[in-house]
């Protein structure tokens, strides 16, 4: 199929971002960027830099390609690792001044390499970078201090991933999940756990990821982080999040602790949902398609989050994928932006990217997509559409500092768990670290 290609060359921010928990010496910092760099005539050489699983890299490489073929003057050299190893090397690069000059970002770590001047002010670029199509809610995201320094590339929620070839196998009901209380989904849950006679429990809980936790604080009214950087989470929301967790294993609803342990940092391929010993689990929507996909034999559907009676409207929102920065510290600027552009604009890498980064920011790839997805991708697609409609505002972006936080909820998740912690002791020493961890870098 012939797409038209997105080819406008104008921008109006800037692109950048950060690392798990690095600190940045003066020596990862780049000078003063250039205003509106001009592209070289000359043969220039650019590193990117980016992490996922097998399928991506093919993905990005694709993308490269057909990059230099149509700038031939222009090479790209490939930098890529898994999750855990990609953020340990770009804080070593970073801080020895040899960060690749684009990368692939997640929001935890954006503020922190913004605000230590790592990441190049995209603003600087904008005769090359164009963003205008981007939904500027998504685009947002992006921003620190009012500075773009990052461009996403996609966005997505939190939902419920519901195993409905097993609720079918054991004849359990699915209640209209539209209006579903978490009392029917508590209810549901060992209704399944009941019914699978131990071969299966109804659901995977939440507590040791920040996406689970702002959608949960923000669903009671509260926020996680506050405008000006600050730990804003009201202490009996985190309390009640971990509590709801031990409640599910208590019913019967969940796995036990030992169970639930066994799979914690397991690839997506092993876990409990693809396995078939949960049915149900919260997961950013985006990576539905993936489930689908590892799981051939049993089918899924997504849904919107239980609610209650105090239930906040809008509390649901759309989280960046992840994003395309660039560092300041590159040589080659204007090639920089001119790579982050063509990834951002063109619509055939709609076509081999499809939904791996999150359904896309850009309308364009949208109209891209869509008519090469399959079943599961189109299913995504459309409830990320639907919900979209739903949303509340994007929470603040997390501060520099902050970074660690998903390490510190699954730490704190699993001494809760077995028992040698309560919520309450744990919630007080999960604020102490990640309060002293914000003010350290302050």
């Amino acid at each position: 199929m012939t797409m038209k290609r997105h080819t406008s060359r104008t921008v109006r921010a800037g692109v950048a971002a950060a690392t798990a928990g690095v600190t940045l010496a003066a020596c990862g910092v780049g000078a003063d960027p250039v205003l509106h760099p001009e592209l070289s005539d000359e043969d220039v050489t650019i590193s990117m830099n980016w992490w996922g699983a097998d399928a991506r890299t093919q993905q990005t490489i694709e993308a490269i390609e057909l990059f230099e073929e149509e700038y031939p003057n222009i090479d790209v050299e490939p930098q890529y690792a898994d999750w855990t190893g990609y953020w340990d090397r770009l804080a070593t690069t970073t801080a020895a001044g040899d960060m690749p000059d684009v990368s692939q970002f997640d929001q935890i770590y954006l503020s922190s390499y913004a605000e230590r001047g790592a990441l190049l002010d995209l603003a600087t670029v904008n005769n090359i970078l164009d963003v205008s199509d981007l939904d500027p809610n998504v685009l947002d995201t992006g921003r620190v201090d009012g500075d773009l320094y990052a461009v996403p590339t996609g966005a997505t929620t939190n939902g419920i991933l519901i195993n409905t070839t097993l609720f079918e196998e054991y004849g359990v009901e699915i209640p209209d999940t539209t209006s579903w209380t978490w009392e029917d989904f508590e209810r549901t849950s060992i209704e399944l756990s009941e019914a699978s006679d131990g071969e299966a429990h109804g659901l995977s809980p939440f507590g040791g990821d920040s996406f689970s936790l702002t959608v949960w604080a923000r669903q009671h009214g509260g926020q996680v982080f506050d405008e000006n950087g600050e730990l804003a989470l009201d202490p009996e929301l985190l309390i009640s999040y971990w509590q709801r967790t031990l409640d599910y294993i208590d019913s019967g609803a969940a796995p036990s602790a030992s169970e639930l342990s066994e799979t914690l940092g397991l690839p997506l391929d092993q876990s409990g949902l693809v396995t078939g010993s949960t049915a149900m689990g919260f997961i950013p929507a985006g990576q539905f398609i993936a489930y689908q996909s590892a799981a051939p034999d049993f089918d899924y559907t997504l849904a919107n989050w239980p609610v209650d009676a105090d239930t906040e409207e809008g509390f649901q929102y759309l989280k960046p994928s992840m994003y395309w920065s660039a560092a300041s510290t590159t040589e080659h600027p204007a090639e920089a932006a001119l790579l982050i552009d063509f990834l951002s604009n063109d619509t055939r890498v709609a076509e081999i990217f499809g939904l791996d980064r999150g359904e896309p920011a850009n309308p364009a790839f949208w109209d891209a997509v869509e008519p090469l997805l399959d079943e599961a991708g189109r299913e995504s697609l459309a409830f990320t559409e639907a919900m979209s409609e739903e949303v509340g505002d994007t929470p603040p972006i997390t501060p520099s500092g902050a970074s660690d936080i998903e390490v510190l909820l699954n730490r704190y998740y699993q001494v809760i768990i077995f028992g040698q912690s309560s919520p309450e002791e744990a919630t007080e020493d999960f604020f102490n670290e990640l309060g002293d961890a914000i003010n350290a870098a302050s």
